[in-house]
């Protein structure tokens, strides 16, 4: 009989009291290890193509960027672009995400020696998918018209020192509530405005920085055949009357998610557009980028 039976025996007789083994501490939880900060991305080098270079690096001519904020018009626009028989405008093509990354040291080395760092290799890819789709269409220029292109200006005029920008603007009001109505669960009006008022910044630093030309949402909803012969007219083009219907045609490529795809887009037709805001309905938040933009007073 073991030493804790025969003391408790006693314990009970003597005192009615009874020993129990203490339970096993429970171990203690580990410490939450603290999140470690999220990795930066490494900033892409690479190299201007000088205009010599052009023959070898570039396939494209002369790319045409829509340079806009989200929900300026720039689907109504390059639907307009696209129904010319030389510009050939497919949805957003996102090309920055694009990315580019070495499978060993070795891949990099080779590369390096051939003087194409990650940033060149990046930028023959988007290079490479662009002028694919542009030959797929049999026509003569590319229009690329994914707003977010503007936070990366630099980059797309660098990757094609021969590029041509169009810059689309539209009252900043007008862009928060059409973002809002976009997707009223995800973010309120205020949230809306917020955010698009970065694309509204990024395409002003961008309308700034580079040589273009300059179109208004209001103008081309009001008179698309003279603000489109305007734009051929930059673009070194005759002006086509197809542009004005561009519904004819069958290859519209209104993708969800790429653009606008709601009714009014999918008319083929110019529509007109929501009435400008009053002073009072501006908000604190976008009164300098109307300014700026020649908006209200």
């Amino acid at each position: 009989m073991s030493l804790m039976r025969n003391l408790n025996r006693a314990l009970t007789a003597t005192t009615g009291l009874h020993v129990h083994r203490a339970p096993a501490a429970a171990p203690a939880a580990p410490r939450a290890a603290a999140p470690k900060p999220a990795a930066k991305k490494p900033t892409a080098v690479y190299r201007c193509p000088a205009p010599e270079d052009l023959a070898t690096d570039r396939l494209l001519r002369q790319p045409v960027f829509i340079m806009s904020p989200v929900r300026s018009g720039s689907t109504l626009l390059r639907m307009l672009m696209n129904a010319h028989p030389r510009l050939h405008s497919p949805h957003e093509l996102h090309i920055r995400r694009l990315e580019v990354g070495y499978g060993s040291r070795l891949s990099q080395k080779a590369m390096s020696a051939l003087d194409l760092e990650r940033g060149d290799l990046e930028h023959l890819l988007w290079d490479r998918v662009m002028h694919r789709e542009l030959v797929r269409s049999g026509k003569d220029f590319v229009v690329e018209k994914t707003p977010s292109n503007a936070f990366v200006y630099e980059r797309i005029r660098d990757c094609w020192p021969d590029a041509r920008f169009v810059f689309l603007l539209r009252h900043p009001v007008s862009i928060a509530q059409s973002w809002h109505e976009g997707d009223p669960d995800k973010r309120t009006y205020d949230e809306a405005a917020a955010d698009a008022l970065r694309y509204m910044k990024a395409v002003d630093k961008a309308r700034k920085a580079l040589t273009g030309h300059t179109v208004r949402y209001e103008d081309i909803t009001a008179a698309p055949e003279k603000e489109m012969r305007r734009l051929c007219d930059f673009l070194d083009i005759a002006f086509e009357p197809a542009m004005l219907d561009y519904g004819r045609k069958d290859d519209a490529q209104v993708v969800k998610g790429l653009g606008d795809w709601r009714d009014k887009i999918r008319t083929g037709q110019v529509q007109s557009g929501r009435a400008l805001p009053a002073e009072d309905d501006i908000p604190d938040l976008l009164r300098p980028m109307c300014r700026a933009w020649g908006y209200g007073k």
